[in-house]
Formats: structure tokens, sequence, C-alpha cells
């Protein structure tokens, strides 16, 4: 991987962990700083401990967030792990902690004797452990995971305080989203198109695609008007082309670019997704789903998981025995969050709409599939 693709990858690099590469990834800066600075709007954070790119998306999405916790709480545990942190000592055991969450959490009572609140606080242990935030020098917890009384020795790294990003005002009164995402653009002129250039080159290295619609139209137009020079650019850096439609472009990457996560990917979820969308195509092309203005596709949530469903129904004897063994409802719950999680389906007013990569990328077994033990739709 070359410096910028490790960058935009990692969360951060550390040089305890990695000393050799914070070195190199340093050396590298001077000539990366003006493609983060000017393209994407980056700041970029280097000190004795790490180096870190601020990567902030062009809009906050639902898929976007930590995928190892899997509830709100944790969320708010690991906030609490930063803020206990500040102030921790270089060492402090478990209890140290948990003791802290009890009198800092408002919300409701953190009964410790519950194996639910236990196996959240865990995963965001790990998940801090795993970052580079915390290190284990004694212990472990899957003992206190079992029966809420073991120990751990834990160590503060000093990362903590590198993990948020730095804001240039108070955001205590934030409600939603969009005030994080106005505050970055405080003082900067948006009719001078800097704005509008750093979020367009940030849906393309950072999400599965842009697309048209009444929210995104400026942005769009500018990718329009000025493809060839961002597709000149991002080739100067990637190796990668620009493809641009009626209604969405996407960075397809080559062999060459390891830059982060990409569809498709290894694994029967990505190979089901591309099933899916062959399954749209061709009810598209039989007039039972309707494209509306600008290359919408919008379905119900039944008809939805009609449809996955049928792709079960039609090619389950080549999934992996995972997916085989699965319920129906059981493989329509993992691939309609596997598809929300990537952004390629989204929920709108009750309804699912289908991203237009849906005419772009399929899949489909061979045609001796279905002779061989694949099922039709009957």
């Amino acid at each position: 991987m070359t410096t910028l693709e490790i960058l935009l990858e990692r969360r951060w690099i550390l040089k305890h962990r990695e000393k050799e590469l914070y070195y190199k990834v340093k050396d590298d800066l001077g000539r990366l700083r003006p493609f983060f600075m000017e393209k994407l709007g980056y700041q970029i954070v280097v000190n004795p401990y790490l180096i870190k790119v601020e990567k902030l998306p062009a809009r906050s999405e639902a898929w976007m967030g930590i995928t190892e916790f899997k509830d709100k709480r944790e969320y708010v545990f690991f906030c609490l792990v930063l803020m206990f942190l500040e102030d921790a000592a270089e060492q402090f055991i478990l209890s140290q902690f948990t003791e802290y969450i009890q009198a800092q959490y408002t919300e409701e009572e953190i009964d410790w004797t519950i194996y639910l609140y236990r196996r959240q606080l865990i995963r965001v242990l790990k998940y801090c452990v795993k970052t580079g935030i915390l290190t284990v020098n004694d212990g472990s917890e899957d003992e206190f995971a079992s029966d809420g009384r073991g120990e751990v020795l834990y160590e503060n790294t000093g990362t903590a305080r590198y993990f948020m990003r730095n804001f240039t005002q108070d955001i205590m009164h934030y409600t939603d989203p969009e005030q994080f995402e106005k505050e970055e653009w405080i003082g900067v002129d948006e009719d001078r198109g800097i704005v509008r250039r750093q979020r367009v080159y940030r849906s393309l290295l950072m999400t599965p695609g842009l697309y048209k619609d009444e929210n995104l139209e400026e942005d769009f137009a500018y990718i329009r008007n000025q493809r060839n020079f961002v597709s000149a650019e991002l080739a100067d850096y990637f190796d990668c082309e620009l493809q641009v439609h009626r209604n969405s472009a996407f960075l397809i990457l080559g062999e060459n670019c390891r830059m982060g996560r990409t569809f498709p990917e290894d694994n029967t979820r990505s190979d089901i997704v591309l099933l899916f969308y062959g399954l749209v195509l061709e009810k598209i092309h039989s007039g039972e789903i309707t494209v509306g203005t600008e290359e919408k596709i919008m379905i119900s949530t039944e008809r939805f998981m009609e449809f996955l469903e049928l792709c079960r129904k039609r090619y389950r004897d080549g999934f992996i025995k995972t997916f085989r063994d699965m319920t129906t409802q059981e493989f329509c719950a993992e691939m309609a969050e596997y598809m929300l999680q990537l952004g390629f389906v989204r929920r709108e007013h009750g309804n699912i709409r289908i991203s237009t990569a849906a005419g772009k990328i399929i899949g489909e077994y061979p045609e001796s599939f279905l002779e061989q033990g694949g099922h039709d739709e009957q």
C-alpha cells in the first residue's frame, strides 16, 4: 500500500506499535499534505505518539460508525472511557472504571450482575485495546464477562485524547448530525466552490458512490462539469478510474489500489448482493420494478424482502453452509442489514430505495447452475 492509501484506510499510525512505518509516513507527509488540505479539507495530526488524518465524511450516513459496536449504550460507554482516561493514571484496574461508569451514567442504573451490560462493556474495552487506546498488562476481560468479578490491569497509552477531533466552537448545544457538518465549514466561503469540491472528493473516496438527488444537485453538477480534471487528479494518486453516469458517479479502483473497504468483497454477503442486483435488473426489464425519475428505484419494504427471499430460493445451493442453513427470516435480516450498512439500499418514507449501482454491478452463476442443483422460481 502507498502512504496515501494507508493514511486514508487507518484511523491512525501509532509510534509505539509501528515505529518504522510511523517515520516512513512522517517523511512522506510533505508531498501529501496539499492533497489532504486542498482536495479533502482534512487536517493531519502529527505528534510523538501518532500520525492521524482527521477523516470526515461529506455527509453522515446511517452505515457510518464503529462497526464493532451494536448498541447505543456501547457508544456511551466508549465516551465514558475517553472521559475517564483524561484524568486516569498510567495504569488502572477494571473495577475502577466500572465504578466510574456507575457514577457517571445518568440515563439508567448500570448493574454489573446483568450479563448484557458486562458483554457491552467488554466489547468496548476490546475495541480500545485493538485501536491502541489501552493495553492489557495483566488479566483477561473474559472472567469479568462470565461472572462480573474478574480484574484486568490496563495501561493508558495516552492516545485517547486524540480520538475525537478538535472543534472550533462549543458543541454542547448541538442536537443533530447536520450541525457537526456545518461547524466544519464556518468561515469558509462556499460560493468559491471550496466546500463543494471537498464534499465531492470525500464522497468519491469515502463512500460507495455519489448519487444525484435534490440534496446533492450542486455536488453532482460539479463532478459532471469537472470530470476530466477530477479524474486526472485522482489518477495521479491512485490506480483508479472515475466513471460518471447520468445520475451517479463511482470511483472504480484498479488491482494495484488497496485502499479501505471496497466492493465486491471476498465474502458470501458480497456475492449475494451481486446476485440480488442481477435479480433487480431482471425485474426492471420485465416491468415488475419501475425506475422513476432520476433513475430512482423505490419499492416497498415488503417487496424488498420478497426479492431477498426469491434470491435465497433461487441461489441457495450455491451459498456456503452458514447461509444455506439460515432460515428465510434470518437470511433476509442479515442481507438487509449488510446492504443498509454499505449504503446500497436506504430507508425512505417507509419504503426501500435501491441504489442505481444495481444497474452497474451484478453477478450471476453459470448457466448450468440451475440445471445442476440451483432452483428456479417455481
